[in-house]
């Protein structure tokens, strides 16, 4: 029997990985996956058995922050998904904290694809690396680049440079010697939790259920499937066409006092009333003060952005499923795993 096509997955603990990973393993390949802590690998495992068969999965020992480990990671591999990036909750005092990770884990990646013959890896980055820093801009494409500065916080500079960094890489390679590169930004990533520890991209529904806000602010977010999101990087790992590429990944807009009503319709006879009235700005500025979660969004408050999908659905034939079945499932999850009491 043919040996499976092995695929490296960065960040194999993460939110988005353990989805793309379910992917792959469904659809035949072999995964392995990366892991700052080796003795987390049992417990990923279980979680990912309830998904799916795990007879094909591995772990290997490997850190953003180290060269040790990648060259065993990505042998062998014909396929990488650097998905690994932090996403924090709160944000830090120094920016570096993130940026150093998220540039110099994916240079990291790329050069050890690119010793280990890789064909082809898909580098999972955002629209924080897009849209921001653009004052009065509402639309944005994959032509778009988000201003680095500080005003756009240390998530989206994060992404931006990490992302510009590795584009740089594969270009200076010699042209035989450099993988294929394919980048997938997605937008607010939510839906069902495959394990409890979960993300920071689901604060928003999680405060909602578990009543951690005091109304909704004027805000709005674009929005796309966990599950969608996998999909989408198997698309971009195996369409030709693909290389070379960006592809926002996002499926539509939805505001806070939307996303709330929702819930409580969903949710509040099963005994999580979620508050659904909408705040003044000033409020939510205040609130900010003592929840720095909150504080991310008061740049945005008021605003709309549009981010055109059409080169994902056209280039990798994707479909996204309807916004409010994943939301449902966002709140579904949370309160069966636990994370809302």
């Amino acid at each position: 029997m043919a040996a499976l096509v092995q695929v490296a997955v960065t960040g194999a603990s993460g939110y988005i990985a353990l989805h793309v990973i379910t992917a792959l393993l469904d659809q035949g390949y072999a995964v392995r996956g990366t892991l700052r802590d080796m003795a987390r690998g049992e417990k990923i495992r279980a979680a990912l058995a309830r998904q799916t068969d795990v007879s094909a999965l591995s772990f290997v020992e490997a850190d953003l922050l180290a060269d040790a480990g990648w060259d065993t990671a990505l042998a062998d591999c014909q396929y990488v998904m650097h998905v690994a990036s932090p996403l924090p909750i709160l944000e830090p005092k120094d920016h570096d904290d993130l940026i150093i990770p998220a540039r110099d884990g994916a240079l990291r990646v790329l050069a050890a694809a690119a010793r280990a013959g890789v064909r082809r890896v898909v580098m999972t980055s955002s629209i924080a690396a897009i849209g921001n820093g653009h004052a009065g801009k509402s639309r944005f494409t994959e032509a778009d680049w988000s201003i680095v500065s500080e005003e756009i916080g240390a998530y989206a500079c994060s992404k931006t440079i990490a992302e510009r960094a590795a584009w740089d890489f594969i270009a200076g390679l010699p042209k035989g010697d450099a993988p294929e590169l394919v980048v997938l930004n997605p937008s607010f990533v939510i839906g069902p939790l495959i394990d409890p520890d979960g993300s920071a991209s689901l604060e928003v529904v999680r405060k909602l259920l578990a009543r951690e806000v005091p109304g909704c602010a004027k805000i709005g977010f674009s929005l796309v499937d966990v599950r969608d999101v996998a999909v989408a990087h198997l698309a971009a790992m195996t369409t030709p066409d693909a290389a070379g590429k960006r592809y926002i990944c996002s499926t539509g807009f939805k505001k806070m006092s939307d996303i709330a009503a929702l819930l409580n319709q969903t949710f509040g006879p099963q005994g999580h009333p979620v508050r659904t009235r909408e705040l003044p700005n000033w409020v939510v500025r205040i609130v900010a003060l003592f929840d720095p979660a909150v504080g991310r969004i008061v740049p945005e408050l008021g605003r709309q952005k549009y981010y055109d999908n059409s080169a994902i659905r056209k280039d990798l034939k994707w479909r996204s499923r309807p916004l409010d079945g994943t939301i449902i499932a966002t709140g579904e999850s949370l309160i069966e795993l636990g994370v809302v009491k």
